[in-house]
């Protein structure tokens, strides 16, 4: 499944926004625009079915509803996120509604939870219990295993949503520091490598030398190995004076083979949506612009959806790239709009007239006024 429309209100940048979503989808805007707490919607929903989340902990985690409510809303102090979510044989429709309470003890109520199923209401929420126990409010059906009997595989997608920012040091870290399970900054991406049945594991790390080796010739070899005390690691030989080549662990490779091996472990990986931030940072522009079509050829092996932030021109520069997969996020006073190019009229007669995708879109989220910046450094 995946998500395949998303509607929110009053969620951080965006006050009111509703667009479609595509198997693949490039989230183009300024900085502070809202790339980011745009992927933190599918995030939160996942905290929210996650085992040892749910809606109470997501909430928290964020600062509270003060911090996530639009600072552009209006007096409306309800957060609303909406998602349709389906395949070709299946659909599903969510919505969830919250607020906090003015008075007393401050919590965070559910005002609005409701399940569609192929048209079918199969959850409306507040009911008669919700009314003579409010306490209830304070959870979703979401997240309870048995209130979600009859859309539990609902549930078991936007848990299955993973989230992608691989900070290098967080790898170099490992046998060091604790793994976190499911960090979004690849601490645990060693274990998780670890944990695959062996022949999945050397395929895909046969297959993710052959990527590597692009960007890095001297690469010829990549394996798991465990240190004297058990810990797993990575190591790479490379090419040199010696006839054999020598071995380096992950904590000498460079962060540009960190960030490319855990993008391309991660496409590789099968399951539920997976958000990427910025994956073209630290690495070459020649490597970013074939990331497109890494991406398209995973999803044509395992269907997976894969939503990515970006500021890359080589990324966007990719000719497979629909004008339905580019998202343009815009800030105004009132709140951040988004548009997809093919619904953006001007947009889409530029690209339509042979004009480059990424000179289309960029110069609409570079800031107006960015070379005055170096005359404000004293």
């Amino acid at each position: 499944m995946r998500f395949r429309r998303l509607r929110l209100r009053n969620w951080r940048n965006f006050v009111d926004i509703d667009v479609e979503l595509q198997r693949r989808a490039f989230l183009v805007g300024a900085n502070a625009s809202g790339k980011s707490n745009l992927l933190d919607v599918f995030r939160f929903l996942r905290d929210v079915a996650s085992s040892g989340g749910g809606f109470e902990e997501a909430v928290r985690s964020r600062g509270g509803v003060s911090l996530i409510r639009s600072l552009a809303a209006s007096r409306d102090p309800s957060i609303e996120i909406r998602v349709d979510v389906g395949d070709d044989e299946d659909e599903w429709e969510y919505i969830l509604r919250f607020r906090q309470e003015t008075r007393g003890h401050r919590r965070t109520l559910v005002e609005e939870e409701k399940v569609w199923h192929k048209g079918k209401v199969i959850v409306a929420r507040p009911n008669t219990a919700d009314r003579k126990d409010p306490q209830r409010l304070t959870q979703t059906h979401l997240e309870q295993i048995t209130a979600n009997v009859e859309f539990r595989d609902l549930a078991e997608f936007f848990s299955s949503v993973s989230y992608l920012h691989v900070v290098p040091q967080s790898i170099r870290e490992t046998g060091v520091l604790p793994a976190r399970a499911h960090d979004q900054y690849g601490s645990d991406l060693i274990e998780r490598i670890a944990r695959t049945p062996a022949n999945t594991r050397d395929a895909r790390l046969r297959r993710i030398l052959k990527a590597l080796k692009v960007a890095v010739p001297l690469l010829t070899d990549l394996e798991l190995w465990r240190d004297e005390r058990g810990s797993p690691h990575l190591r790479g030989k490379y090419q040199n004076w010696r006839a054999r080549g020598a071995w380096q662990g992950e904590r000498e490779f460079s962060d540009g083979t960190l960030r490319l091996l855990g993008l391309l472990w991660s496409i590789l990986e099968l399951g539920g949506p997976l958000l990427l931030e910025e994956p073209e940072i630290s690495l070459h522009p020649g490597v970013v612009e074939h990331i497109p079509q890494m991406i398209a050829r995973m999803q044509m092996r395992t269907g997976r959806q894969t939503l990515i932030s970006t500021h890359s021109p080589e990324l966007l520069r990719d000719g497979g790239i629909g004008l339905d997969e580019v998202l343009v996020l815009e800030p105004e006073k009132d709140g951040t709009r988004v548009q997809t190019v093919i619904r953006n009229p001007e947009l889409r007669a530029l690209v339509e007239a042979s004009v480059p995708l990424d000179d289309v879109v960029l110069p609409e989220t570079r800031p107006p006024d960015a070379g005055q910046l170096s005359f404000h450094v004293r």
